[in-house]
């Protein structure tokens, strides 16, 4: 098929041509609606079906979504231009006229109101008459919806929906389909590259004479700016507003930037700091559950740039993280290539003990499937135990899917899920839209009616009632450890050999007492000593239900008389202003201030390591020792190193649990037989002697959590802060690049793009840049950490007038290529065949046998002209999927990658930038192979892309004789339309560029 469209002269009228039904199923992909896409064009299609398809994103890129009542919709809130009659009346002639094309247009059907009138059109799966469905987990019904609504038999093929339909055989086979998500979310470190991409290519749009103003998201794209702020004051009233401002001051170049394209490109809506956490207000307020764009109805679906997209899975919707690549891909209209996963049946039964939280039961649940396996897969609970269930605990246990290791742990629709979209304020109407969708297509589920059996790969099941209260450390999330035994637990950890749960402190010295001064005051520290407890993260602050039993547990602890030490550092960072609401009606935030749990920021703080320096007395304590002091946090991550530099040993705990540990001043202690501490009557205190019942708890709820704070909190969520609205942007739809920013710069993708296709490009006589053994990592390839100040990087920052206490991390500076492609194999645990058994970021130049960093090495080969290749072993960039790891080679002129095999998401990454991914035949690598990495090597790929198949086998010769056969690991017919083009993104360019 890509053949057919792809013969002939490369011309600009032929590019354009053999993306037509690419640009069709960027239709499917709009939020009017996912229209349904006609079947690949011809080439002799005239250009009134181009102007037809401008019109239509004119028109798709302002239809509005709304939650109901009167407060703004992300929709609404979008900056865009809105639509004439005329133009409306021309899409909807235009849409019946593809939808009579359409592939499946038989099962597109009305679905009616109950109150006369329909609410809109809609694929109907019943419809299909297929009895495969009825089995289908919810989760892939999804995934089947999508595939028949943006089945264009080019981009999504009819293949794509049997593989689905037939999941229960086809989940065990690592079949790909593609997929076409609703939407795309973006936190701040990831969305700035992003719309950096976005920027520099309505550049090349207009460098190649076209309306640069055709670059704008097809799709919806919200990006909450949440992850810069950092807890540098605690413990005082104007702690959130001084945070703030400085948080502004660090980051005053890259919010101008992103509040630049929250005006400039349309369907684009950009949250500003100091409203929430991302996953949080996606929760709240961005999920739609249902589309209704243009009387088209379809499922809520999103991919995210943050692993913990998948909260939003609590609420029924579809989604998790993927790479940026993927998601600009997305963005674009592209689809995603992805297995069609396997999905463990998870039932939960009977309901939680008295005392138990939600946080508890995750960390169970999170323990249990570590254990089970469920990497690449979906989770979908199920079973009686749902209805015990609040969408936030829900919410909870969906979040931390990257935790358990699942793409996503899925909660279907239900009743539950419909009161919880009114209590956050979504109109009646849009929920009975809603319900009435989900219900004529199969996706709803009500347990007061007989259950149909589906299939699952696997079944897991969990009693509520064996949940006990615990925490989960010291060192990783999933290593849970129940209440009752924690002083035992943490005495194991100070005798087991260092490791996960191990720190080998002697014998003699685990009573060891660091005494000091803290403003005056007498202290001390020991091993286990709490120096950090926070109330953060998205996993938690999501739940009024833990957040108003931790503000009870205050309120009872300072009624008897207790009070958090003064040198902890205490801090609360909810994820919406709703908290904050909440807590003011109960009349219980005051007690969280007394204890020293003052809100600190709306935001992603401790949990990402944005936690701030510890008061300088306490770190000074701790420096130099041997001390194992303890952070304790309501977050999803306690990684070693992640939270804080001097906290070895952190636990996650619920907001509760976080509060008495602040008390106990320590996580030695065992909360069953010992005080929290004395009373002011002098008698002790024990935990259960503060600990709030259930019935108390969802009292307090009940009267504190209302529709209207949800309402207010977000109908102004664009303007309500003053620092973000007096923050100077321009005001053009080309942005004006500063040659002189060392955060924000032109990348060079497009750099004298032209309007034909380069097409396969000739790989002969390439040099080896680096010869890897199994399990680089992304982090290896792209880290996102410290920049060394010996790197190349600090010296080019160093060379601009940067001092190193600016240098700020590799993550942070994301939007300038010069720094990321300096960092690109920068890690200084790389460990690279060709350097000997040296551990670091260098390499060697082949020609001269000089040892250099990889980035002088890699701009030594590219000055003479000269190809690079890089050799690997097995699961090559595994890891986080990181957009810069398949960047950064492509800037370095890494032309192909040669490994045994790749983790899936970077192999498609590589993809998407025009690299060439090949693996050795099975058996094969390059040491059986006798590759040294010092030869030359040619790939014999046919030079025309017609000539070349997804899977083929491709030969590889040395300038030493050898020659060996790979397979070309472009996988769909769509990867070698981006190879064709030299990359995802300048396909899309030219497909925009046609006049």
């Amino acid at each position: 098929m890509y053949r057919r469209a792809t013969a002939g002269v490369r011309s600009a009228s032929t590019s354009l041509t053999r993306l037509s039904s690419s640009s069709l199923s960027k239709i499917a992909s709009t939020p009017a609606a996912s229209a349904p896409s006609a079947p690949i064009l011809n080439q002799n299609r005239s250009r009134s079906f181009s102007s037809a398809l401008r019109s239509f994103r004119v028109c798709s890129a302002s239809t509005r979504w709304s939650h109901g009542g009167n407060w703004g919709s992300p929709a609404s809130l979008r900056a865009q231009t809105r639509n004439s009659a005329p133009v409306m009346e021309r899409f909807e002639r235009k849409y019946a006229s593809m939808a009579s094309e359409h592939a499946y247009k038989d099962i597109l059907t009305s679905l009616p109101k109950p109150s006369g009138g329909e609410y809109g059109k809609y694929y109907s799966l019943p419809a299909l008459n297929d009895p495969r469905i009825d089995k289908l987990p919810y989760s892939v019904r999804i995934l089947l919806e999508s595939a028949i609504r943006n089945c264009d038999n080019y981009q999504v093929t009819k293949d794509d929906v049997e593989k689905i339909l037939d999941w229960e055989n086809t989940s065990t086979k690592q079949v790909e389909i593609a997929f076409k998500p609703a939407r795309v979310i973006l936190q701040d470190f990831t969305g700035v590259p992003a719309l950096v991409d976005l920027a520099s290519m309505r550049d090349a749009v207009k460098n190649l004479g076209s309306d640069p103003n055709k670059i704008n998201p097809l799709v919806p794209v919200d990006l909450v700016v949440d992850h810069s702020v950092q807890v540098d004051f605690a413990r005082s009233e104007d702690a959130a507003q001084k945070n703030m401002e400085l948080e502004f001051k660090r980051n005053k170049e890259r919010f101008a930037f992103l509040k630049w394209g929250s005006t400039a490109f349309q369907n684009m809506l950009v949250v500003p700091p100091g409203s929430g956490i991302v996953h949080q207000v996606n929760l709240e307020y961005l999920g739609r559950v249902v589309f209704n764009s243009g009387g088209f109805l379809y499922p809520d679906s999103v991919v995210g740039t943050d692993s913990h997209t998948t909260m939003i899975d609590g609420l029924g919707v579809a989604g998790w993280g993927v790479g940026g690549i993927e998601a600009e891909a997305a963005m674009l209209g592209q689809p995603m290539s992805m297995v069609l996963p396997g999905v463990v049946g998870f039932k939960l039964d009977g309901k939680l003990k008295e005392g138990v939280t939600a946080t508890d039961l995750v960390l169970t649940v999170t323990q249990i499937l570590r254990k089970h396996g469920v990497v690449g897969k979906f989770v979908e609970f199920y079973g009686e135990g749902m209805s015990e269930l609040s969408l936030a605990d829900r919410a909870t246990i969906a979040n931390m899917s990257p935790e358990y290791g699942a793409t996503m742990g899925f909660f279907p629709v239900d009743h539950v899920t419909l009161e919880y979209l009114k209590l956050t304020g979504r109109s009646d109407e849009t929920v009975s839209m809603i319900e009435s969708y989900l219900r004529a297509n199969n996706m709803f589920v009500d347990y007061n009616e007989p259950q149909q059996e589906r299939s699952y790969t696997s079944y897991l099941q969990l009693e509520l009632g064996h949940v006990e209260p615990c925490i989960s450390g010291p060192k990783r999330p999933h290593d849970r450890v129940s209440l009752k035994d924690m002083k035992a637990d943490w005495h194991a950890c100070l005798d087991n050999p260092v490791g996960f749960k191990g720190f080998a402190v002697p014998k003699e010295k685990q009573d060891e007492v660091v005494k000091f001064s803290y403003q005056g005051q007498p202290a001390s520290i020991k091993h286990g000593s709490v120096v950090i407890a926070a109330i953060t993260s998205c996993t938690n602050t999501s739940n009024p239900s833990v957040m108003i039993g931790a503000a009870l547990v205050a309120k009872k602890a300072f009624d008897l008389g207790l009070e958090v030490k003064p040198w902890v550092k205490t801090s609360l960072a909810p994820g919406s202003r709703v908290v904050e609401q909440y807590l003011d009606r109960s009349g219980l935030r005051e007690y969280l201030n007394k204890q020293g749990f003052q809100i600190v920021g709306y935001g992603c703080t401790t949990c990402i390591g944005n936690s701030g320096d510890l008061e300088s007395s306490v770190a000074a304590a701790i420096e130099g020792t041997d001390i194992i002091p303890a952070a304790v946090l309501s977050g999803n991550r306690n990684f070693e190193g992640r939270v804080h530099p001097q906290t070895r040993a952190n636990y996650l705990a619920s907001p509760p649990l976080v509060v008495a540990y602040a008390l106990a001043g320590t996580v030695d202690i065992d909360f069953e037989k010992e005080p929290i501490g004395t009373g002011k009557d002098g008698k002790s205190v024990f935990l259960r002697d503060i600990w709030p019942t259930n019935e108390e708890v969802a009292k307090v709820v009940q009267y504190s959590v209302l529709p209207s704070m949800f309402k207010s909190s977000y109908e102004t969520i664009t303007e309500g802060n003053p620092l973000w609205n007096e923050l100077s942007a321009p005001g053009s739809t080309l942005y004006s690049w500063d040659p002189n920013s060392t955060y924000i710069h032109e990348p060079p993708y497009f750099k004298n793009m032209t309007a034909n296709p380069p097409g396969p490009r000739e790989v002969k006589d390439a040099y080896c840049l680096l010869n890897f053994g199994d399990s680089v990592t992304t982090d290896h390839i792209s880290p996102a950490g410290n920049i060394q100040k010996s790197s190349p990087a600090a010296k080019f920052l160093m060379e601009r007038g940067v001092s190193q206490t600016d240098f700020n991390s590799y993550g942070s500076r994301r939007g300038n290529d010069e720094v990321m492609a300096r960092g690109t194999f920068a890690n200084i645990r790389i460990v690279n065949k060709l350097m000997k058994g040296e551990v670091g970021p260098n390499t060697v130049h082949i020609p001269t046998g000089e040892k250099l960093s990889v980035f002088d090495a890699a701009s030594r080969y590219k000055t003479a002209g000269q190809d690079t290749v890089i050799l690997a072993g097995a699961e090559y960039g595994s890891g986080s999927s990181r957009d810069w790891a398949a960047k950064g080679p492509l800037l370095l002129g890494v032309k192909a990658v040669i490994a045994k095999s790749f983790e899936r998401i970077h192999r498609s990454n590589l993809a998407g930038m025009g690299i060439i991914p090949l693996c050795f035949k099975a058996g094969e690598d390059a040491d059986t192979l006798g590759l040294t990495g010092e030869e030359r090597y040619t790939v014999h790929l046919p030079t025309t892309v017609g000539d070349i198949r997804p899977g083929q086998d491709v030969t590889v010769t040395t300038d030493t004789g050898k020659s060996f056969v790979c397979t070309l690991r472009f996988d769909t017919e769509v990867e070698l339309a981006y190879y064709d083009h030299g990359g995802i993104l300048p396909y899309v360019i030219r497909s925009l560029s046609t006049k």
